[in-house]
């Protein structure tokens, strides 16, 4: 087991800072005492100042107030009715930024991820993409608004180093709607990992 990362790391003011360095770190589910956990390899950030971001413009709606605490909460809606989609968010209240986890590489109760998925064996898309990052934590909107320094939800540093220079910055998936702001290279992954989303 790792170090809990502490709040103070999600609550500096770079979001896309935070996404980058989230990169290595490991996000922990413990659910009725079952352990499950992986490797994050892939993130995108979002920020309020940009039209991606659920929250653009000071936008407040029951799903989106969450935004407007102080980082380190757990954000999780439903897309398309379909997917949970897992979000930290970050920087000081009342300045909505959030960080969404992409993609896992598995690490602890592998299992029991696999259960949660429907698969019969270990492949690469267990963890690839954020609703299936989601379905193999057990992630759902029961966990909006946690605090991710206690003990149900949370993420960890292992000593897991991951350099700048494997790092690749690319446009976000999905937003089209954002005009130019859809352009913004603020999805990131790690080179070579073959844990990551297939999109693009």
């Amino acid at each position: 087991m790792g170090s809990k990362l502490p709040l103070s790391f999600y609550r500096r003011d770079d979001v896309t800072l935070i996404a980058r360095e989230l990169l290595g770190k490991v996000l922990c589910t413990n659910f009725g005492g079952v352990l499950t956990s992986g490797i994050i390899v892939e993130t995108e950030a979002y920020s309020q100042s940009e039209k991606a971001c659920h929250a653009f413009g000071g936008k407040r709606t029951p799903r989106t107030e969450v935004f407007y605490n102080d980082g380190g909460l757990s954000y999780v809606y439903l897309c398309y009715g379909i997917h949970y989609l897992f979000n930290i968010i970050t920087n000081a209240a009342d300045t909505a930024d959030a960080v969404l986890i992409r993609a896992i590489e598995p690490v602890d109760g592998v299992e029991t991820m696999l259960r949660r998925r429907k698969m019969t064996k270990l492949e690469h898309r267990i963890g690839a993409g954020p609703g299936s990052v989601s379905q193999a934590l057990g992630l759902t909107k029961h966990h909006n608004a946690l605090d991710l320094t206690e003990d149900h939800v949370w993420l960890e540093r292992r000593g897991i180093k991951v350099p700048d220079d494997q790092i690749i910055a690319s446009p976000r998936v999905g937003v089209d709607y954002a005009g130019e702001d859809a352009l913004l290279p603020w999805r990131y992954r790690i080179a070579g990992s073959p844990w990551v989303s297939r999109a693009k």
